[in-house]
C-alpha cells in the first residue's frame, strides 16, 4: 500500500489512507496526493535485505554478491521484495513515486547529486544505507547530511 492520501479541493481529510471524493459543489475537479512519512512494506523488506550486506566492499559496477556499487545494491535489495528496478541510479531516479523530503520514511530511496550519480536507502534516524567508494570501502550507514544535494526521493510498493 502506498501511503498517500488523495484530497479533493475543498474537502477535509477524514482518515489516513483513504481516497476522498469531491461530492460537493465547489466546482473543483482536481485532487492532490499527500504523502505521509510511513514506510512501505516493500521498502522495509528491501532495507532489511540491504543491511545483510553491511561490511561488504564497494566496487564500481558491482552487482553482488561479494561487492556492490550503490545502484547494484539498491536494485538487488528491492528485487528481494518483488520490485524490479533499473540498473543505474539515473534510471532509478525516474521510477516509483516521488516523495517530498517532509514525507521521507525508512525504505525510501534517495538519489543524490544533480547528475543522479548516487543512490541509497533511507534507514531512519538521519541515516542512509548505501555503497560508495573508492573501491574497497565497506558499505554501511552514512548520515543523510553527508550529501550536499538530494535530487529526488522515490517510494515503491
Amino acid at each position: 500500500m502506498l501511503c498517500a492520501v488523495s484530497v479533493a479541493a475543498g474537502v477535509s481529510v477524514a482518515s489516513v489512507g483513504t481516497s476522498i471524493a469531491d461530492t460537493g459543489s465547489s466546482g473543483s475537479s482536481g485532487s492532490v496526493e499527500i504523502y505521509l512519512p510511513v514506510p512501505s512494506p516493500a521498502g522495509m523488506q528491501a532495507l532489511t535485505a540491504a543491511m545483510t550486506q553491511v561490511g561488504r566492499p564497494y566496487k564500481w559496477g558491482g552487482t553482488g554478491p561479494w561487492a556492490w556499487d550503490c545502484s547494484g545494491l539498491v536494485q538487488w535489495a528491492f528485487s528481494t521484495a518483488g520490485i524490479r528496478l533499473p540498473r543505474t541510479s539515473q534510471q532509478q531516479a525516474r521510477v516509483g513515486h516521488a516523495i517530498p523530503l517532509s514525507a521521507l520514511a525508512p525504505g525510501d530511496i534517495i538519489i543524490f547529486y544533480r547528475d543522479a550519480s548516487h543512490v541509497g536507502i533511507y534507514a531512519g534516524f538521519g541515516q542512509v544505507f548505501n555503497a560508495y567508494g573508492p573501491n574497497g570501502v565497506p558499505i554501511g550507514f552514512t548520515p543523510l547530511n553527508h550529501w550536499s544535494h538530494i535530487k529526488t526521493i522515490r517510494r515503491f510498493g
